[in-house]
C-alpha cells in the first residue's frame, strides 16, 4: 500500500489560496512597517541624524558621551584660540542652553558663532584642503553641522518594565506568527535545501534579536547581536512568505511529465 501523498498548499481550491495570498501580503506590509516604525521612533535616541548603532544602543543600555567638540577644546585644540576665547566655548558646551546661545546676540564677537568662524572654520570645512581629511570629516561652517559634535549626551535606556513588556508581546506574537509561516513554507513544493535555511534564518535571527535586546543591557557592543538579528529575521520571513505565493500559483506539473 502506498504513502498518501504530502499534503501542499498548491492543492487547496483558488479561494482558501487567494485568502493565505492576501495574507502573507499583509504580513509583508507589517514587516515593513515594523522597519519603518524602528526607524521613525529611534532614529534620535542618539540625538544624531539618522538611525544608528547608537539609536540601538540608547534603546537598550543608554549611551554616554561627552561632546567632540568639548573634548577638543580640552585636549588644547586649537592651539591658536586665546585663552579667553576657549574658556567662552567651554562654558557654553558645559552650559545647559548649547542650542540657544549658540548665536547669542548679546555676547557679541564672543559668541560661540564668533568664535568659531573666526578660530575655527578656515580648517573644519567642506572644502579644506587639510591633508588628514579632519576638516571635511567635521565641519563646523553652520549649526546644523557644529550641532553634530556640541551635544553631550547621557541617553537612558528603556525600562526593564517596557523591555518585559515588549519582549511579552513580541515573543508570543512574532513567536507564533513564524511557526504557521514556517508551516506554509513546508506545505510548498519548493526543494527542502531552499526552505530550511529560511526558515532557520527567520528562526535564529529572532532569537538573536529578542536576545540581544536583553544581552544589550548587560553590554552594549550587543547591539550589534539585535542588528545583525532583526536583518535575519526580515531576510528570511521575506523570502519565504514571498516564495509561499509564488508557490500558491505556480501552475502544477501536468500528470506524467
Amino acid at each position: 500500500m502506498s504513502a498518501p501523498a504530502p499534503f501542499r498548499t498548491r492543492d487547496l481550491g483558488a479561494l482558501a489560496r487567494l485568502g493565505i495570498t492576501c495574507l502573507c501580503l499583509v504580513l509583508l506590509g507589517g514587516f515593513a512597517a515594523s522597519v519603518s516604525h524602528l526607524y521613525i521612533h529611534d532614529h534620535k535616541r542618539d540625538e544624531r541624524p539618522g538611525l544608528t548603532i547608537d539609536d540601538v544602543k540608547g534603546v537598550y543600555h543608554g549611551v554616554k558621551s561627552r561632546s567632540p567638540l568639548l573634548v577638543a577644546l580640552e585636549g588644547g585644540h586649537p592651539e591658536t584660540i586665546d585663552a579667553q576665547e576657549r574658556s567662552a566655548l567651554l562654558d557654553w558646551l558645559n552650559g545647559g542652553r548649547v542650542n540657544e546661545q549658540y548665536d547669542d546676540f548679546d555676547k557679541g564677537d564672543m559668541a560661540p558663532a564668533e568664535i568659531i568662524a573666526r578660530e575655527c572654520v578656515s580648517c573644519h570645512n567642506r572644502a579644506s584642503t587639510d591633508p588628514s581629511g579632519i576638516g571635511q570629516r567635521m565641519p563646523l561652517d553652520s549649526w546644523d553641522a557644529v550641532r553634530v559634535v556640541a551635544f553631550s549626551r547621557d541617553i537612558q535606556p528603556n525600562s526593564l518594565a517596557i523591555v518585559v513588556n515588549s519582549t511579552h508581546t513580541h515573543a508570543l506574537a512574532i513567536g507564533t506568527l513564524c511557526l504557521i509561516v514556517a508551516g506554509l513554507g513546508v506545505g510548498t513544493r519548493l526543494p527542502r535545501p531552499i526552505i530550511n535555511p529560511l526558515i532557520a534564518l527567520m528562526g535564529l535571527g529572532l532569537l538573536a534579536d529578542i536576545g540581544g535586546w536583553w544581552l544589550t543591557r548587560m553590554k552594549a557592543d550587543f547591539a550589534y547581536m539585535i542588528v545583525a538579528g532583526g536583518a535575519a529575521f526580515c531576510l528570511g520571513s521575506t523570502l519565504l512568505l514571498v516564495l509561499i505565493i509564488v508557490d500558491l500559483w505556480w501552475p502544477r506539473k501536468a500528470p506524467g511529465a
